[in-house]
């Protein structure tokens, strides 16, 4: 059996804290199920709004149900605190649902993390507002948000 393990490891410094955050950005914004669900434990709990997965499994299909359903999805996440195993992020991301609408969810998530740099438990809380498609902010192409790109915080978000 391969012992699986995602650095950088705890407890987190400032630096490996960004650097973990960066990587979650980084895996959700490439909207591929199968990866981002190796970055939880076999056994992660979640909080999503009103979804409570649990394992990987569940992860899976509730991440593909949900870039199913969010398209067009662009997601930014910044370092808000963390200490020892635990890190807590804000985020914003825009998608466009079925209908043509789009939106723009603002939250925060608070994190948990295993001695191999897994995440065991997700806290999630998100608000949707509608935006009109002239309103949005995130516009590079599909996958890793470019490096030169405005964070939150320099986008007044």
């Amino acid at each position: 059996m391969t012992h699986e393990s995602r650095p950088p490891f705890p407890p987190f410094s400032r630096e490996t804290a960004a650097q973990k955050v960066r990587m979650a950005e980084d895996g959700w914004n490439s909207r591929d199920p199968e990866r981002v669900a190796l970055a939880y434990t076999p056994d992660s709990r979640w909080r999503n709004r009103s979804e409570f997965p649990v394992g990987r499994e569940q992860i899976r299909a509730f991440l593909a149900a949900k870039w199913q359903r969010e398209r067009e999805y662009r997601l930014i996440k910044e370092l808000w605190a963390h200490d020892n195993d635990r890190i807590a992020v804000r985020f914003a991301y825009e998608w466009q649902d079925a209908d043509g609408q789009w939106y723009r969810s603002y939250g925060n998530e608070n994190w948990a993390f295993d001695e191999q740099g897994l995440m065991r438990e997700r806290h999630a809380s998100i608000n949707d507002l509608p935006i009109e498609e002239s309103q949005r902010l995130f516009r590079w192409p599909q996958g890793r948000r470019p490096d030169d790109h405005p964070g939150l915080s320099e986008l007044g978000l």
